[in-house]
């Protein structure tokens, strides 16, 4: 794989309850890092493919976490640090079994700051892939505006771009968010969303878009590329934490694309990192490598001695 996975984003520190319940009665938490570009980023780089993630964190132990997990992972990791503003965080309780709440604390976070200043050193070629997705436009005016400088930035060097709508109802609603996903959509060459979230794209045709990615979780996905559909099943699992799948699939998709694998292929690489990254507590713990991939297909034992 010659190009690169970029995307840009804002990358929040996670308190996840360690058992059934809320804030208002547990007392014990597990602290993780998280964020869908960041989750794509990670997950793109443990399948091997060169990944770069954009963003700012605050001066302060958060945002210290957040670089030293994402470069860790291997991400080339290119944060700017806001003396002015702390790191976002998000609280993910589980009130009873099966059902996860999410609560952002990120409203003048370091991470919705993000200008398109930020962008001055980034270079793309034709074989990079931008990565975006439906929320750093929701986060503040100069999320959209960084938005838009990277959508340019792509074009300009004829890089695919890829969006994910990733719709996020506590930041905006769906009237306002639709006309920016519907812009953004027309300039991408993947789109990818949930059932729900294509509502708001409306006619995908009308944008011209040429290949669109419906995720459908436990009825797997549809890829329709210039009016062809493929489809993969899911892969069958007992799901531990489901936040987080989505983007393992987009980080398998595009990592599988990144190295010119044909449709199928990408739609099996994605399912298979959507369903294990299910397998894990945390929004990106879970993302496989090749390897883990291939023993999970293979029935290996699951007990190492």
């Amino acid at each position: 794989m010659s190009g690169r996975i970029v995307t840009l984003g804002e990358a929040l520190g996670v308190l996840r309850t360690r058992e059934v319940g809320t804030l208002a009665h547990l007392s014990e938490l597990a602290f993780g890092t998280g964020g869908a570009e960041a989750n794509v980023a990670i997950g793109a780089s443990r399948l091997g493919a060169a990944a770069v993630y954009i963003g700012r964190v605050g001066a302060d132990s958060v945002g210290q976490r957040i670089a030293r997990e994402l470069r860790a992972e291997g991400v080339d990791a290119r944060l700017a640090i806001d003396p002015s503003a702390a790191t976002g965080i998000l609280i993910k309780e589980s009130p009873r079994p099966g059902q996860t709440d999410v609560t952002f604390h990120r409203r003048g976070s370091a991470g919705s700051r993000i200008d398109p200043a930020d962008l001055e050193t980034l270079e793309l070629t034709s074989d990079d892939i931008l990565h975006v997705t439906g929320i750093l436009p929701a986060l503040s005016p100069s999320g959209r505006a960084t938005l838009e400088r990277a959508l340019d930035l792509a074009e300009s060097a004829g890089a695919a771009i890829s969006f994910d709508v990733n719709h996020r109802s506590k930041l905006w609603s769906s009237v306002e968010a639709s006309a920016v996903y519907r812009a953004t959509a027309a300039r991408a060459t993947i789109v990818f969303a949930g059932e729900d979230e294509a509502l708001l794209l409306g006619d995908l045709a009308s944008l011209g878009v040429a290949e669109f990615v419906l995720k459908r979780g436990e009825r797997g996905a549809v890829a329709t590329i210039d009016g062809q559909a493929y489809s993969a099943d899911a892969v069958k699992i007992m799901p531990v934490d489901t936040v987080g799948a989505g983007d393992a699939f987009v980080a398998g998709y595009l990592a599988a694309r990144l190295e010119g694998a044909t449709v199928p292929e990408r739609l099996d690489l994605a399912v298979h990192c959507g369903a294990l990254a299910c397998l894990h507590p945390g929004d990106w713990e879970g993302g496989p490598t090749r390897a883990e991939i291939a023993a999970f297909g293979s029935g290996a034992d699951p007990v190492r001695r």
